[in-house]
Protein backbone atom coordinates (compact mmCIF):
# COMPACT_ATOMS: atom_id res chain seq x y z
CA UNK A 1 0.00 0.00 0.00
CA UNK A 2 1.31 3.43 -0.94
CA UNK A 3 1.72 6.60 1.10
CA UNK A 4 -1.13 9.11 0.95
CA UNK A 5 -1.21 12.82 1.85
CA UNK A 6 -4.27 15.02 2.18
CA UNK A 7 -4.71 18.64 3.24
CA UNK A 8 -7.87 19.06 5.31
CA UNK A 9 -10.39 21.69 4.22
CA UNK A 10 -13.04 23.60 6.11
CA UNK A 11 -15.56 20.88 5.28
CA UNK A 12 -13.41 18.36 7.19
CA UNK A 13 -13.29 20.29 10.44
CA UNK A 14 -13.92 18.13 13.48
CA UNK A 15 -14.45 14.77 11.78
CA UNK A 16 -12.58 11.79 13.16
CA UNK A 17 -9.17 11.12 11.68
CA UNK A 18 -9.92 7.47 10.88
CA UNK A 19 -13.05 8.51 8.99
CA UNK A 20 -11.11 11.26 7.18
CA UNK A 21 -8.68 8.71 5.66
CA UNK A 22 -11.23 5.93 5.08
CA UNK A 23 -13.39 8.26 2.99
CA UNK A 24 -10.45 9.27 0.82
CA UNK A 25 -8.66 5.99 0.22
CA UNK A 26 -10.60 3.39 -1.70
CA UNK A 27 -10.39 -0.19 -0.46
CA UNK A 28 -9.11 0.78 3.00
CA UNK A 29 -11.49 -0.04 5.83
CA UNK A 30 -11.93 2.22 8.81
CA UNK A 31 -10.71 -0.53 11.14
CA UNK A 32 -7.50 -0.83 9.11
CA UNK A 33 -7.04 2.94 9.23
CA UNK A 34 -7.55 2.85 12.99
CA UNK A 35 -4.85 0.18 13.36
CA UNK A 36 -2.43 2.20 11.27
CA UNK A 37 -3.07 5.33 13.34
CA UNK A 38 -2.58 3.46 16.62
CA UNK A 39 0.56 1.88 15.17
CA UNK A 40 2.20 5.27 14.63
CA UNK A 41 1.90 5.40 10.83
CA UNK A 42 0.00 8.71 10.59
CA UNK A 43 1.26 12.28 10.99
CA UNK A 44 -0.29 15.75 11.07
CA UNK A 45 2.06 18.46 9.79
CA UNK A 46 4.95 16.07 10.43
CA UNK A 47 3.91 15.22 14.01
CA UNK A 48 2.81 11.68 14.86
CA UNK A 49 -0.87 11.21 15.73
CA UNK A 50 -2.02 8.00 17.45
CA UNK A 51 -5.65 8.82 18.28
CA UNK A 52 -8.20 7.53 15.72
CA UNK A 53 -10.77 9.97 17.17
CA UNK A 54 -8.44 12.96 16.69
CA UNK A 55 -10.57 15.82 15.24
CA UNK A 56 -9.28 16.90 11.86
CA UNK A 57 -8.05 20.49 11.63
CA UNK A 58 -8.55 22.49 8.41
CA UNK A 59 -5.29 23.48 6.73
CA UNK A 60 -3.29 20.64 8.27
CA UNK A 61 -1.44 18.13 6.10
CA UNK A 62 -2.24 14.54 7.07
CA UNK A 63 -0.01 11.71 5.89
CA UNK A 64 -0.55 7.97 6.19
CA UNK A 65 2.51 5.82 5.55
CA UNK A 66 1.71 2.09 5.95
CA UNK A 67 4.55 -0.33 6.67
CA UNK A 68 5.54 -2.83 3.99
CA UNK A 69 3.44 -6.01 4.06
CA UNK A 70 4.77 -8.82 6.20
CA UNK A 71 5.90 -11.96 4.34
CA UNK A 72 3.27 -14.67 4.11
CA UNK A 73 5.66 -17.03 5.85
CA UNK A 74 8.34 -16.01 8.34
CA UNK A 75 11.91 -16.26 7.12
CA UNK A 76 14.39 -18.71 8.59
CA UNK A 77 16.98 -16.97 10.78
CA UNK A 78 19.76 -18.92 12.46
CA UNK A 79 19.83 -18.32 16.22
CA UNK A 80 21.19 -20.29 19.16
CA UNK A 81 18.51 -22.41 20.83
CA UNK A 82 18.74 -24.16 24.20
CA UNK A 83 17.21 -27.48 23.17
CA UNK A 84 16.43 -29.91 25.99
CA UNK A 85 14.99 -32.70 23.85
CA UNK A 86 14.29 -33.36 20.18
CA UNK A 87 13.03 -36.25 18.09
CA UNK A 88 11.14 -36.58 14.80
CA UNK A 89 7.89 -35.34 16.40
CA UNK A 90 8.74 -32.48 18.72
CA UNK A 91 11.28 -30.11 20.24
CA UNK A 92 11.46 -29.09 23.90
CA UNK A 93 13.48 -25.95 24.54
CA UNK A 94 14.31 -23.40 27.21
CA UNK A 95 13.23 -19.96 25.94
CA UNK A 96 15.26 -16.98 27.17
CA UNK A 97 13.57 -13.81 28.41
CA UNK A 98 13.35 -11.18 25.69
CA UNK A 99 12.60 -13.58 22.84
CA UNK A 100 9.25 -13.15 21.09
CA UNK A 101 7.63 -16.48 20.22
CA UNK A 102 6.08 -15.71 16.83
CA UNK A 103 5.99 -12.78 14.38
CA UNK A 104 3.49 -10.03 15.13
CA UNK A 105 3.20 -6.29 14.45
CA UNK A 106 6.37 -4.68 15.76
CA UNK A 107 8.24 -8.01 15.84
CA UNK A 108 8.25 -9.41 12.33
CA UNK A 109 11.58 -11.20 12.64
CA UNK A 110 14.12 -12.31 15.21
CA UNK A 111 11.47 -14.51 16.85
CA UNK A 112 11.52 -18.08 18.08
CA UNK A 113 9.59 -19.12 14.95
CA UNK A 114 12.31 -17.63 12.74
CA UNK A 115 14.92 -19.61 14.68
CA UNK A 116 12.89 -22.84 14.54
CA UNK A 117 12.52 -22.56 10.77
CA UNK A 118 16.30 -22.28 10.47
CA UNK A 119 16.80 -25.22 12.83
CA UNK A 120 14.14 -27.64 11.56
CA UNK A 121 13.73 -26.40 7.99
CA UNK A 122 11.01 -28.05 5.93
CA UNK A 123 9.97 -30.28 8.85
CA UNK A 124 7.79 -27.42 10.13
CA UNK A 125 6.15 -26.75 6.77
CA UNK A 126 2.41 -26.30 7.31
CA UNK A 127 2.44 -27.46 10.94
CA UNK A 128 -0.05 -25.31 12.83
CA UNK A 129 -0.27 -22.45 10.32
CA UNK A 130 2.02 -20.30 8.22
CA UNK A 131 2.71 -17.57 10.80
CA UNK A 132 3.12 -19.90 13.78
CA UNK A 133 4.57 -23.15 12.43
CA UNK A 134 4.97 -25.73 15.18
CA UNK A 135 3.77 -23.45 17.98
CA UNK A 136 1.49 -25.24 20.43
CA UNK A 137 1.57 -22.72 23.28
CA UNK A 138 3.43 -19.50 23.97
CA UNK A 139 5.26 -17.59 26.68
CA UNK A 140 5.26 -13.81 26.91
CA UNK A 141 8.31 -12.12 25.44
CA UNK A 142 9.87 -11.43 28.86
CA UNK A 143 8.88 -14.73 30.46
CA UNK A 144 11.58 -17.39 30.32
CA UNK A 145 11.34 -21.14 30.48
CA UNK A 146 10.28 -24.43 28.95
CA UNK A 147 8.26 -24.71 25.76
CA UNK A 148 7.34 -27.62 23.50
CA UNK A 149 7.10 -27.27 19.71
CA UNK A 150 5.49 -29.76 17.33
CA UNK A 151 7.34 -31.00 14.24
CA UNK A 152 4.48 -33.07 12.79
CA UNK A 153 0.78 -32.43 12.31
CA UNK A 154 -0.04 -35.43 14.50
CA UNK A 155 2.09 -34.10 17.34
CA UNK A 156 0.64 -30.60 16.95
CA UNK A 157 -2.93 -31.85 17.21
CA UNK A 158 -2.26 -34.09 20.21
CA UNK A 159 -0.25 -31.47 22.11
CA UNK A 160 -2.80 -28.76 21.36
CA UNK A 161 -5.52 -30.99 22.81
CA UNK A 162 -3.38 -31.68 25.88
CA UNK A 163 -2.94 -27.96 26.52
CA UNK A 164 -6.64 -27.30 25.90
CA UNK A 165 -7.75 -29.97 28.38
CA UNK A 166 -4.87 -29.29 30.82
CA UNK A 167 -3.78 -32.92 30.45
CA UNK A 168 -0.20 -32.03 31.38
CA UNK A 169 1.77 -30.58 34.25
CA UNK A 170 3.17 -27.03 34.13
CA UNK A 171 4.76 -25.14 37.00
CA UNK A 172 6.11 -21.60 37.09
CA UNK A 173 8.48 -19.82 39.48
CA UNK A 174 7.60 -16.23 40.32
CA UNK A 175 8.96 -13.46 42.54
CA UNK A 176 6.19 -11.34 44.01
CA UNK A 177 5.94 -8.10 45.92
CA UNK A 178 4.82 -8.96 49.43
CA UNK A 179 3.91 -12.40 50.75
CA UNK A 180 0.64 -14.09 49.79
CA UNK A 181 -1.71 -14.99 52.66
CA UNK A 182 -2.40 -17.84 52.97
CA UNK A 183 1.02 -19.15 52.01
CA UNK A 184 -0.58 -21.81 49.84
CA UNK A 185 -3.87 -21.51 48.03
CA UNK A 186 -5.59 -20.76 44.78
CA UNK A 187 -6.93 -17.79 42.88
CA UNK A 188 -10.14 -18.42 40.99
CA UNK A 189 -11.26 -15.34 39.06
CA UNK A 190 -12.42 -14.92 35.48
CA UNK A 191 -10.08 -13.08 33.10
CA UNK A 192 -10.96 -10.93 30.10
CA UNK A 193 -9.85 -7.79 28.29
CA UNK A 194 -9.51 -4.67 30.41
CA UNK A 195 -12.49 -2.40 29.77
CA UNK A 196 -10.37 0.74 29.25
CA UNK A 197 -7.05 -0.69 27.96
CA UNK A 198 -7.49 -3.41 25.37
CA UNK A 199 -3.79 -4.34 25.54
CA UNK A 200 -4.20 -5.47 29.14
CA UNK A 201 -6.10 -8.32 30.71
CA UNK A 202 -8.07 -8.00 33.94
CA UNK A 203 -10.20 -9.90 36.41
CA UNK A 204 -13.76 -9.36 35.16
CA UNK A 205 -17.15 -10.93 35.68
CA UNK A 206 -17.69 -14.07 33.62
CA UNK A 207 -19.95 -13.77 30.60
CA UNK A 208 -23.42 -15.05 31.39
CA UNK A 209 -24.85 -17.77 29.19
CA UNK A 210 -26.36 -16.22 26.12
CA UNK A 211 -25.15 -12.80 27.19
CA UNK A 212 -23.51 -10.32 24.88
CA UNK A 213 -19.75 -9.87 24.89
CA UNK A 214 -18.37 -6.76 26.52
CA UNK A 215 -16.83 -5.66 29.78
CA UNK A 216 -18.30 -8.70 31.54
CA UNK A 217 -16.57 -11.05 29.14
CA UNK A 218 -14.31 -13.04 31.41
CA UNK A 219 -13.36 -16.68 31.00
CA UNK A 220 -12.94 -19.01 33.96
CA UNK A 221 -9.37 -19.01 35.28
CA UNK A 222 -7.79 -20.90 38.17
CA UNK A 223 -4.22 -20.62 39.47
CA UNK A 224 -2.82 -22.66 42.36
CA UNK A 225 0.23 -21.43 44.22
CA UNK A 226 2.50 -22.23 47.14
CA UNK A 227 5.08 -20.01 48.80
CA UNK A 228 8.63 -21.37 48.96
CA UNK A 229 10.63 -18.50 50.48
CA UNK A 230 10.02 -15.03 51.84
CA UNK A 231 12.19 -12.04 52.64
CA UNK A 232 11.10 -9.76 55.52
CA UNK A 233 7.55 -9.72 54.22
CA UNK A 234 8.76 -7.62 51.27
CA UNK A 235 8.99 -10.32 48.62
CA UNK A 236 8.31 -13.99 48.08
CA UNK A 237 9.36 -16.82 45.80
CA UNK A 238 6.30 -18.82 44.84
CA UNK A 239 5.42 -21.75 42.60
CA UNK A 240 2.32 -21.53 40.43
CA UNK A 241 0.36 -24.18 38.57
CA UNK A 242 -2.03 -23.22 35.82
CA UNK A 243 -5.31 -25.11 35.96
CA UNK A 244 -6.55 -23.04 33.00
CA UNK A 245 -4.62 -21.24 30.27
CA UNK A 246 -5.66 -17.60 29.96
CA UNK A 247 -3.52 -14.78 28.57
CA UNK A 248 -1.27 -13.31 31.30
CA UNK A 249 -3.07 -15.52 33.82
CA UNK A 250 -0.42 -15.66 36.56
CA UNK A 251 0.40 -11.97 36.20
CA UNK A 252 -3.24 -10.93 36.40
CA UNK A 253 -4.17 -13.24 39.28
CA UNK A 254 -1.23 -12.28 41.46
CA UNK A 255 -1.82 -8.59 40.86
CA UNK A 256 -5.49 -9.16 41.71
CA UNK A 257 -4.65 -10.50 45.18
CA UNK A 258 -2.27 -7.61 45.84
CA UNK A 259 1.02 -9.37 45.06
CA UNK A 260 2.07 -8.40 41.54
CA UNK A 261 5.19 -9.83 39.97
CA UNK A 262 8.44 -8.02 40.62
CA UNK A 263 9.35 -6.02 37.50
CA UNK A 264 6.00 -6.46 35.73
CA UNK A 265 5.72 -3.48 33.33
CA UNK A 266 1.97 -3.93 32.78
CA UNK A 267 0.34 -5.12 36.00
CA UNK A 268 2.60 -3.55 38.61
CA UNK A 269 0.69 -0.28 38.88
CA UNK A 270 1.98 0.72 42.31
CA UNK A 271 4.96 -0.69 44.21
CA UNK A 272 3.79 -1.97 47.62
CA UNK A 273 5.40 -0.57 50.75
CA UNK A 274 8.76 -2.28 51.26
CA UNK A 275 9.76 -3.41 54.73
CA UNK A 276 12.43 -1.22 56.30
CA UNK A 277 14.06 -4.43 57.55
CA UNK A 278 15.10 -5.17 54.00
CA UNK A 279 18.59 -3.72 53.30
CA UNK A 280 18.90 -0.96 50.72
CA UNK A 281 20.80 -3.17 48.26
CA UNK A 282 17.95 -5.68 48.22
CA UNK A 283 15.31 -2.95 47.86
CA UNK A 284 17.13 -1.50 44.87
CA UNK A 285 17.56 -4.96 43.32
CA UNK A 286 13.80 -5.52 43.53
CA UNK A 287 12.93 -2.07 42.21
CA UNK A 288 15.43 -2.26 39.34
CA UNK A 289 14.54 -5.74 38.06
CA UNK A 290 13.90 -5.07 34.34
CA UNK A 291 11.15 -7.59 33.48
CA UNK A 292 8.40 -9.64 35.05
CA UNK A 293 10.11 -12.17 37.32
CA UNK A 294 8.37 -15.23 35.89
CA UNK A 295 9.92 -18.49 34.71
CA UNK A 296 8.29 -21.63 33.29
CA UNK A 297 10.25 -24.04 35.45
CA UNK A 298 8.80 -27.43 34.56
CA UNK A 299 6.71 -29.17 31.94
CA UNK A 300 5.44 -32.73 31.93
CA UNK A 301 3.34 -34.40 29.24
CA UNK A 302 2.83 -37.67 27.39
CA UNK A 303 4.66 -38.00 24.11
CA UNK A 304 2.01 -37.55 21.42
CA UNK A 305 3.21 -40.58 19.45
CA UNK A 306 4.97 -43.01 21.82
CA UNK A 307 2.84 -42.28 24.88
CA UNK A 308 5.95 -42.10 27.08
CA UNK A 309 5.79 -39.63 29.97
CA UNK A 310 8.27 -36.79 29.48
CA UNK A 311 9.24 -34.38 32.25
CA UNK A 312 11.57 -31.41 31.95
CA UNK A 313 12.98 -29.00 34.55
CA UNK A 314 14.69 -25.66 34.08
CA UNK A 315 16.53 -23.50 36.58
CA UNK A 316 15.59 -19.81 36.55
CA UNK A 317 17.81 -17.65 34.33
CA UNK A 318 20.80 -15.71 35.62
CA UNK A 319 18.93 -12.47 36.31
CA UNK A 320 16.38 -14.16 38.57
CA UNK A 321 19.07 -16.20 40.30
CA UNK A 322 21.10 -13.05 40.95
CA UNK A 323 18.07 -11.32 42.47
CA UNK A 324 17.37 -14.32 44.71
CA UNK A 325 21.03 -14.34 45.87
CA UNK A 326 20.85 -10.64 46.69
CA UNK A 327 17.69 -11.21 48.75
CA UNK A 328 19.28 -14.19 50.52
CA UNK A 329 22.36 -12.16 51.39
CA UNK A 330 20.09 -9.52 52.89
CA UNK A 331 18.93 -12.11 55.40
Amino acid sequence: MQTHEFTATGDDQGIRLDRFFAERIGGLSRSRVKALIEGGHVTRDGEEVREPAHPVRPGSLYRIDPPPPAPARPEAQAMALDILFEDRDLIVLDKPAGLVVHPAPGNQDGTLVNALLAHAGDELEGIGGEQRPGIVHRLDKDTSGIMVVAKTQRAHQALSEAFATRDLDREYMALTWGVPNPAQGEVEAAIGRHAADRKRMAVVEPRSRGGAAGAKDGKHALTRYRTERTWHGAAALIRCKLMTGRTHQIRVHLAHIGHPLVGDPVYLRRVPAVSKELPETARHALLDFPRQALHAASLGFRHPVTGAMLTFQSDPPNDMQALIRTLDEAG
